[in-house]
């Protein structure tokens, strides 16, 4: 079974790519960030970040101290380095189980920082869903309830479309958001492109 990675960033329509890919294909869609949360309350997961960052890391059995921990990264690198190299170990293994009980050709994974954080040696392939600065501002602000400065400080923080689009295997354009056909249309593209025929 083939691991394809699908990337995009903030605004791109990446989320909804997914979908048509899991609701026209078939192909299962493991959300890395929905994941992640989850490796937090891991038993071995939470005994590494209590050593490494102290009790505070956790509010309770089942809640993090998101300021607390938004404080301790924000501006040390090395605490970020420390927390992804306890929760990225944890996070792929979960994904090997998960792809393990599915039934298909291929698996997508979806996330946003697979370029940022060296991921894609991981996969056969890696898929980027692209859009205008304008279009993925304007969806962002939609989606987030946020102001252009905010949605514009995220996106600072994430590598540039045109560098992402030149390491990607393939590209997915997405600007219209009322033009599913279209898209569909590079959906099945890459489809045949990870070896396969659509259904």
């Amino acid at each position: 079974m083939k691991k394809v990675a699908i990337t995009g960033n903030i605004g791109s329509g990446k989320s909804w790519v997914c979908e048509l890919f899991k609701q026209h294909l078939g192909i299962p869609v493991y959300n890395s960030d929905d994941a992640a949360k989850q490796m937090y309350f891991l038993t071995d997961v939470r005994q590494q970040l209590v050593k490494r960052f102290g009790d505070a890391f956790y509010l309770s059995e089942t809640a993090l101290n998101r300021k607390h921990i938004a404080d301790l990264i924000f501006h040390d690198e090395k605490a970020q380095r420390d927390l992804e190299g306890i929760l990225y170990p944890a996070l792929f293994v979960d994904f090997e189980h998960w792809m393990k009980k599915q039934d298909a050709p291929y698996v997508l994974f979806e996330s946003a920082l697979i370029f940022e954080k060296r991921l894609e040696k991981r996969f056969d392939a890696v898929v980027m869903v692209s859009a205008s600065e304008a279009t993925r501002l304007r969806r962002a602000m939609e989606r987030d309830h946020c102001d252009e400065a905010t949605v514009k400080a995220r996106m600072a923080k994430q590598w540039p479309e045109e560098g992402k689009r030149l390491l990607a295997d393939y590209v997915i354009w997405h600007e219209n958001d009322d033009e599913d056909d279209a898209l569909m249309k590079q959906i099945i593209s890459v489809h045949k492109f990870c070896g396969l025929n659509p259904q």
